[in-house]
């Protein structure tokens, strides 16, 4: 099973990224996608997930919003839209995978966003 993030960068305060994440080895479908950061020091943080269906998504108050969560199936990837970025959301952003039934979790390598001017 392979999460391959891309789409981190450096970008002003108040600009965007996409970022991806794509998939392969595994039924992509059956599992919950979540995205995840962490800054040095600090304990990873569940920013948004999206169930298998895509028709259920979920955000952590502070990127509600401005992110948006989804995935492309056929793709077997899944994607985050942030816009109106600040500096507090910079972080090395993980892509999750969770199939909930086997317990089983996947992590990319993850992508560094940096909000600085």
């Amino acid at each position: 099973v392979q999460l391959v993030e891309s789409g981190g960068g450096l970008v002003q305060p108040g600009g965007s990224l996409r970022l991806s994440c794509l998939a392969s080895g595994l039924s992509f479908g059956s599992y919950v996608m979540r995205w995840y950061r962490q800054v040095p020091g600090k304990e990873r943080e569940l920013v948004a997930g999206i169930s298998n269906a895509g028709g259920n998504t979920n955000y952590a108050d502070s990127v509600k919003g401005r992110f948006t969560i989804s995935r492309d199936n056929a793709k077997m990837t899944v994607y985050l839209q942030m816009n109106s970025l600040k500096p507090d959301d910079t972080a090395v952003y993980y892509c999750n995978a969770a199939h909930l039934i086997y317990r089983v979790n996947y992590w990319g390598q993850g992508t560094q966003v940096t909000v600085s001017s």
